[in-house]
C-alpha cells in the first residue's frame, strides 16, 4: 500500500490544502461581519453567499482555467449570485491569452442587450476588487455592431490578425473574455455560443501536482477576497452611500462603463417590519433595470420571486410614472420588489446607453399608509395574477439559462 510520503508532491499538496482549509475557515468568519445585521435570514445569506460561490471556486480556479483550452464559464445564475449581479443579465466569461487565436460561434438569440468585452490585467493596489474582477475592457463588441447570417448565426474571431466582419483584438496583458446579456419580456431568447482555440492540435493535458497547488492558492484568494470586499467595497469605491440609506445617487456613466454599455446607481436600503419604501421614477427611453439584492449585493431569489423590473414587464402609472413599492409582504400593488423578509439590503438601477438614464427617487413611508401615499390609479394585481407572474418569472427565467 503507498501512503502520504509516497508521491514527490505530497507535501506542497497536503501544505497547499491545509492552508485553503484554514483560509475557508476564515472567510466563513466574515459572514458575521457588523454590515450584516443578526437576524436568521441575513446571518443565512451570508453563509450561502460563501457556500454558492465555494462551489465554483474551483472551476474558476482549474477547469476552465488553461487559456489554450478555453470555455465559458456562467458564473452567476437562480443558484449562485457574484459581484452585485442584476437579475436580468446572465453572466459568462472565458479565460484567454494575448498570444492565442479563438474564435467564438454561436446564434443571436433575441435578447435585447449583448455586450462582449476583452478584459485587460488587473492593476495592483488598494481599490481594486478580488479575482475574477478589476481588470479593465480592452475592446468590446456590442450586439448592434455584431453582424449575424441570415438564421441569426454568427462568428467571432478573438485575437490575431483582423478577420471576418466580426474582431476582437487582444493585447500582451488581455486575460478573459466577459460576456454579458440583458433582457426585457419574459419572451427574449438568450445567445448561444461556445468558444475555442483555432490551432488546437492536441488533447488538453491532465492538471499537474503544480498547477493544483496554484489552483487551490486561486480559489482561497477568490474566497477570502470576496468574503473581504463584500458588502464594504462599494461603500468605499463604488460611489454606494452607506451613511444615508433609502436615498439614491444619480447613475452615472464612465469611460469603462461606455465600454461596459451601461451607466448605473446603486441605493443602500433599510426597512423596519412595518415600512415600505416607494421608490419613484419617469417612465423613459432605453433599456433600464432595477434589482433588488442582500447585504453582500447579490441578487435576491429571482426565479421565483418579484425582486426585479423591466420596462415590460412594469406598469407605469397615468402621471407618466413608474412607482415601484419596496415591502416585506405583497402590498398588492402590481411594481412591488420583496424584500425576502431582509431588513436592509440595495437596490440596484442599471440604464443601458440608448437615451438617458432617469432620476429615481424613494420615499419611506409606513406599510398601512401605502393607500394615501399612492395615486388612486396605481395599478394592483390580485393574488392570482400574482400567481401568473411568479410562473411567467419562473419560465422566462428557465428559459434563459436553459434550465430543464
Amino acid at each position: 500500500m503507498m501512503g502520504f510520503g509516497d508521491g514527490s508532491a505530497d507535501a506542497q499538496l497536503r501544505e497547499a490544502w491545509t492552508v485553503f482549509c484554514d483560509r475557508l475557515k476564515a472567510a466563513g468568519e466574515q459572514v458575521f461581519k457588523n454590515e450584516n445585521p443578526g437576524s436568521d435570514p441575513h446571518r443565512a445569506d451570508g453563509m450561502r453567499f460563501l457556500t454558492q460561490n465555494l462551489g465554483q471556486a474551483f472551476d474558476l480556479a482549474l477547469e476552465s482555467r488553461d487559456t489554450r483550452y478555453p470555455s465559458l464559464h456562467t458564473f452567476c445564475g437562480p443558484n449562485r449570485k457574484l459581484g452585485g449581479d442584476c437579475a436580468d443579465f446572465t453572466y459568462q466569461q472565458a479565460w484567454i491569452d494575448g498570444q492565442s487565436h479563438y474564435r467564438i460561434v454561436g446564434k443571436r438569440g433575441t435578447a435585447p442587450f449583448l455586450n462582449i468585452t476583452v478584459q485587460g490585467p488587473r492593476p495592483d493596489g488598494p481599490g481594486v476588487l478580488h479575482e475574477p474582477f478589476g481588470d479593465v475592457p480592452e475592446a468590446n463588441l456590442s450586439g448592434e455592431q455584431l453582424k449575424t447570417a441570415a438564421d441569426g448565426t454568427f462568428e467571432i474571431y478573438v485575437g490575431g490578425p483582423e478577420r471576418g466582419p466580426n474582431w476582437l483584438p487582444t493585447t500582451a496583458g488581455s486575460r478573459k473574455l466577459f460576456v454579458r446579456q440583458g433582457f426585457d419580456s419574459w419572451d427574449d431568447v438568450p445567445a448561444r455560443m461556445q468558444i475555442e482555440r483555432l490551432d488546437m492540435t492536441t488533447p488538453r493535458p491532465l492538471p499537474t501536482s503544480a498547477q493544483m497547488v496554484d489552483a487551490i492558492a486561486w480559489a482561497g484568494d477568490f474566497l477570502t477576497g470576496m468574503m473581504g470586499d463584500w458588502p464594504e467595497f462599494p461603500f468605499a469605491h463604488g460611489g454606494v452611500e452607506s451613511d444615508h440609506p433609502n436615498r439614491f445617487p444619480s447613475a452615472h456613466a464612465d469611460a469603462e462603463d461606455v465600454k461596459r454599455g451601461r451607466a448605473a446607481a446603486n441605493m443602500h436600503w433599510r426597512l423596519g417590519p412595518y415600512e415600505a419604501l416607494v421608490v419613484e421614477f419617469p417612465a423613459h427611453d432605453g433599456l433600464w433595470m432595477l434589482t433588488n439584492m442582500g447585504v453582500f449585493f447579490t441578487s435576491m431569489d429571482f426565479l421565483y420571486r418579484p425582486v426585479s423590473y423591466t420596462p415590460s414587464r412594469t406598469a407605469v402609472d397615468a402621471d407618466g410614472t413608474v412607482r415601484l413599492v419596496l415591502a416585506h409582504d405583497d402590498p398588492g400593488y402590481h411594481n412591488w420588489l420583496d424584500t425576502q423578509g431582509f431588513e436592509r439590503g440595495n437596490l440596484t438601477y442599471r440604464h443601458m446607453l440608448d437615451g438617458a438614464p432617469a432620476t429615481l427617487t424613494a420615499r419611506l413611508v409606513r406599510r398601512d399608509e401605502l393607500g394615501e401615499v399612492l395615486p388612486p390609479e396605481t395599478v394592483t394585481v390580485t393574488p392570482e395574477e400574482r400567481r401568473v407572474q411568479m410562473w411567467a418569472r419562473f419560465h422566462g427565467i428557465r428559459r434563459r439559462y436553459a434550465l430543464l
